[in-house]
């Protein structure tokens, strides 16, 4: 039985996601994710015109939670700003797991992809929220932790159950932030 068009499309975006972080973006061709699919490289092109627009449409709903995380940051101070920061990271990071590995995968590769557009901007104001608008080099240091240790952690295969990844996230970042957890 022939699959329906937006059944295949979303077949397509979750085997080359799949691909994408086991195998890297650069070591995942198209004819591998058709392969995977079961279609033709042609019936894949026709709902994307290129490997790269496969990631742009995968890379985006993270891009846009990202966006709505920095919005919600606005106007937000203190240890509220702190608190709404990591938790709101963490929450992006664990839901996005497989689109942080392959970013972490490929990070000369990707850095510079259009896809990715502002999210160093909106990351830069993610960890300045985080150190509550501090300059100085321990602030700065450990917001990078921060980042790094998250999306490294969820872009791995932790073997706890989600719920207590994730409470043990916000806890280690609050605390390598110099905050008490909750």
């Amino acid at each position: 039985m022939a699959r329906p068009a937006s059944a295949l499309r979303g077949h397509i975006l979750d085997s080359a996601l799949s691909l994408f972080a086991t195998r890297g973006y650069k070591g995942t061709s198209l004819h591998d994710i058709a392969q995977v699919v079961g279609c033709s490289k042609a019936s894949l092109l026709y709902y994307f015109v290129s490997k790269e627009a496969i990631l742009a449409e995968l890379l985006t709903p993270a891009g846009e939670g990202l966006g709505e995380l920095d919005a919600r940051l606005s106007g937000l101070e203190g240890d509220q700003a702190v608190a709404a920061a990591v938790t709101g990271f963490v929450d992006l990071a664990m839901r996005f797991r497989r689109e942080v590995k392959v970013l972490f995968q490929d990070i000369p590769v990707l850095a510079g992809h259009p896809a990715l557009g502002a999210v160093p901007a909106v990351v830069g104001r993610l960890m300045t929220a985080m150190v509550d608008g501090s300059t100085e080099s321990r602030g700065l240091v450990t917001a990078y932790m921060v980042v790094g240790a998250v999306s490294v952690t969820c872009a791995s295969d932790v073997p706890v159950p989600d719920e207590d990844l994730r409470a043990e996230l916000i806890d280690g970042a609050l605390r390598t932030l110099g905050r008490a957890p909750r």
